[in-house]
């Protein structure tokens, strides 16, 4: 019998999994919970992945098990300022995912092979920072923890300091999310074939956020966005170095900028 193999984490071996371990279809993104079971397969609260019968797929989109990739041990969230940002994940999706619905339908720049996604959200600074992937966008996203906190007007912009820089953010304001402000990284979402690459790129988004190699000396994002429209201007020139005569450091620190600022960011 062939062992159950699955995207994500413990190298796909099944065998690795905690038995708690909640489980991600990505395809529709439904979670599998042991804690919860399946009512749909009248699998039983308690039951882990490993342990479903053959035949079951996903309740929502009928995948197979083997689209489902680790989202968590299943292990209970410590208390904190980083629990509190990813309970405003759920949030986030929902008003998207009904903008998209109700405001973005047949709007041309939406990529219909992607959905609505909150990724990495954690605290910084007092506010849920994540990235925000949605159909027509992908933006770094900040939230206010304090929801009594007073927002600036909606339109004002502010440059953010992290690890790898600064960047732009612009406020903005959704009467069923409240103000929230972006950092524009992708837009529109074309060069993305599937949520699943929109999803691993968000995630590398969020690690590049905080590698101070990435930084340019500090400059504002604005000006950064300039320096990599000269840099694929000159890549464009007759007769360009091929990668492997560049230096190594300067490759992969390009690299490592393009996952903020490459390939259809737009502008903040």
């Amino acid at each position: 019998m062939t062992a159950l193999r699955f995207e994500g984490s413990y190298l796909g071996d099944a065998t690795r999994l905690p038995p708690r371990a909640r489980m991600e279809c990505k395809i529709c993104w439904h979670v599998y919970d042991p804690a919860e079971g399946c009512s749909v397969w009248q699998v039983p609260a308690g039951t882990p992945f490993t342990a479903l019968p053959p035949e079951w797929r996903c309740p929502v989109c009928d995948g197979e098990r083997n689209q489902f990739m680790l989202l968590d041990d299943g292990e209970p969230v410590p208390e904190g300022a980083d629990a509190q940002a990813r309970a405003l994940a759920p949030r986030i999706e929902e008003t998207f995912r009904a903008i998209a619905a109700k405001d973005m339908a047949g709007v041309p720049v939406v990529n219909d092979k992607l959905g609505v996604k909150a990724v990495g959200f954690r605290e910084w600074q007092g506010q849920a920072l994540g990235v925000l992937v949605t159909p027509w966008f992908m933006n770094l996203v900040l939230l206010p923890l304090d929801s009594a906190a007073e927002a600036p007007v909606v339109g004002t912009k502010r440059l953010v300091e992290f690890p790898s820089g600064r960047y732009e953010f612009v406020q903005g304001f959704d009467a069923r999310l409240g103000p929230w402000e972006g950092c524009s990284l992708f837009s529109p979402m074309f060069e993305f074939p599937s949520m699943v690459d929109a999803v691993d790129v968000a995630a590398a988004v969020m690690t590049a956020l905080f590698d101070p190699d990435i930084r340019e000396g500090g400059a504002p994002t604005a000006e950064i966005r300039q320096r990599r429209e000269a840099e694929l201007a000159a890549a464009e020139a007759p007769a360009p170095l091929a990668a492997s005569e560049l230096p190594v450091e300067a490759t992969a620190g390009a690299s490592r900028r393009a996952l903020l600022f490459g390939g259809g960011a737009g502008e903040p």
